[in-house]
């Protein structure tokens, strides 16, 4: 997009390095029982496969969210859908990309996180943040989690 296009919608990436090779570090969101531990707080029901619908739940947003997966090719992608405010589009979803890339000769993993998209107003600008702020906080809590099997989000939100 250029300076001179109208801004149409808003998406952003996140990402972060993780001390743990690239399987383990995509296992580590693909299997609902670790994402349990670290960042889906209220749990996660159903592995995170091509063509799966599962849900999430967390204390700071009570009630069961769906989820589904576009996309999981081992070791390297995951990409979801999920309902979103303010979403752009008529779907009501956004749309959550995690890439995850080895790097240090496979000793850490890059873990880039990239959701679209929300309309380009206040509101949806608002959305955006809040999600961009989950994000940072998953790639956060599973880095504390896999190096040192710490739940970063034990009693964060309660």
């Amino acid at each position: 997009m250029s300076a001179t296009e109208p801004l149409t919608e808003l998406s952003f990436s996140v990402s972060g390095r993780v001390s743990r090779p690239i399987s383990e570090t995509y296992e580590a969101v693909a299997d609902p029982t670790q994402l349990s531990h670290y960042f889906t707080t209220g749990g996660a029901r159903g592995r995170l496969e091509s063509n799966a619908d599962v849900t999430w739940d967390f204390a700071d947003f009570p009630g069961r969210f769906p989820v589904t997966v576009i996309e999981a090719s081992a070791p390297d992608r995951i990409v979801i859908e999920w309902g979103g405010e303010n979403a752009a589009g008529g779907a009501g979803t956004t749309r959550t990309t995690f890439e995850f890339t080895a790097i240090d000769d496979g000793a850490r993993t890059l873990v880039t996180i990239t959701e679209q998209s929300w309309q380009a107003t206040t509101d949806g600008a608002k959305s955006a943040f809040g999600n961009c702020e989950g994000w940072t906080g998953m790639l956060a809590a599973m880095k504390a989690w896999l190096e040192h099997g710490i739940n970063l989000r034990d009693g964060f939100y309660r």
